[in-house]
């Protein structure tokens, strides 16, 4: 469920700096910042060839440590083919925070979700499905396991919806989809650009590659609650004006009104939580994470990604991706290797997307996978918006 500080049984300020648990309610909600299918995955729909990608300058939101897609000397913010695109029905995926003990029992039902796990062992080398039934919870929620979970269990769910009576209509439907963070390969996997097994191997490189680049620096997140995100940027740049460069932080993760992710150096966070109060928040809410994500800490991880993408197939999407990064989708699969590269160190761009979504007339979403999160942030963002829960 969305956190909603309206109902946080929590005092006001001095607020208490909260250290959230993994996996926790509140945990999976603020802490879902990061992050091919077979052939059914695909659907129905032939690729179409991409023509050449529209390309125009691209302003950071952030004074520090921001990030951008640079290909060459310019910033892709779209292209041609799916410019115009007019969204009815969206299948969204979740994001690391959203696992939770027991994901994947329900995928065991129904064969072809059941194959998917199958595959997963394979390729990672240990039994997911038990990670992802029995836990234990604290392994679970490591940022190496826990992506590739969530990646498997959410595409699990798609096929758990196809074996459902009126499951087929509904995915072949779905002209638009998108996911938070890790949740991009799996709806990029989804619309068939990349196959299950590429997808899964980098996801796991992924992990893996956030990970130590997190054990490298001493580095944290955390969620301000309550202030609108131009209030949040002042309190980060007023933190940065107290410490050192490599200590700075900024917004990372726009979730959804009220609810921003910031990034940076533990001094930097400190000193953000400290501020808080002054700034008119509700509270802070320290992440259990492993660092910086969506931040320059990533760096170390985006030439890791680079390689791995560079040798990995990629095609055209058949429907629109949403991109994290800019909220744009991309047809052309080199823009969409470079996208994936460098959104571990660009800020997540999941408000605007939805805003932007439903401004051009999205009718209904599915949330595919664990937990319910993306759920409440679009309720979040507009109470009349209709999604509905696939679980696996």
């Amino acid at each position: 469920m969305l956190f909603a500080p309206s109902r946080l049984p929590l005092q006001r300020f001095p607020p208490r700096r909260l250290r959230l648990v993994p996996g926790s309610p509140m945990a999976s909600t603020l802490a879902i910042l990061r992050p091919s299918a077979p052939a059914p995955l695909a659907g129905p729909r032939g690729r179409v060839a991409a023509p050449a990608t529209a390309r125009v300058a691209l302003s950071s939101r952030s004074r520090y440590l921001s990030a951008r897609v640079s290909l060459g000397s310019e910033v892709a913010v779209g292209d041609a083919l799916f410019a115009d695109y007019k969204p009815t029905t969206a299948f969204l995926f979740p994001g690391q925070g959203a696992q939770t003990v027991g994901m994947g029992a329900e995928a065991q039902s129904v064969p072809a979700a059941a194959k998917l796990f199958n595959q997963a062992n394979d390729i990672l080398g240990y039994d997911l499905l038990d990670l992802c039934t029995n836990g234990p919870k604290e392994k679970l929620d490591s940022t190496v396991i826990s992506q590739p979970a969530i990646y498997v269990t959410s595409l699990a769910a798609v096929e758990v919806l196809r074996a459902r009576d009126g499951g087929k209509d509904v995915i072949n439907s779905v002209d638009v989809t998108c996911g938070l963070s890790l949740g991009e390969y799996t709806a990029l996997a989804f619309a068939g650009a990349f196959s299950f097994e590429d997808g899964l191997k980098l996801v796991k490189l992924r992990g893996e590659a956030m990970q130590d680049a997190s054990d490298a620096a001493n580095s944290a997140m955390v969620s301000v609650i309550g202030l609108d995100s131009e209030k949040v940027q002042e309190l980060c740049d007023a933190a940065n004006e107290e410490v050192d460069e490599k200590e700075r932080v900024q917004i990372a993760n726009f979730l959804c009104p009220g609810n921003y992710a910031v990034s940076g150096g533990v001094k930097g966070i400190e000193v953000v939580e400290a501020k808080a109060k002054s700034f008119k928040a509700r509270m802070t809410v320290r992440l259990a994470v492993a660092g910086a994500f969506h931040t320059s800490f990533m760096q170390p991880a985006v030439s890791r990604l680079e390689s791995a993408l560079a040798a990995t197939e990629i095609r055209t999407p058949r429907i629109p991706v949403i991109s994290n990064v800019d909220a744009h989708p991309h047809s052309d699969p080199d823009t969409i290797k470079q996208i994936l590269a460098r959104q571990v160190t660009s800020p997540v761009q999941w408000e605007t997307t939805v805003k932007t979504l439903m401004g051009k007339g999205l009718d209904k979403s599915y949330e595919l996978g664990p937990g319910k999160v993306i759920a409440g942030i679009l309720k979040r963002i507009n109470k009349g918006a209709v999604i509905e829960n696939i679980g696996a």
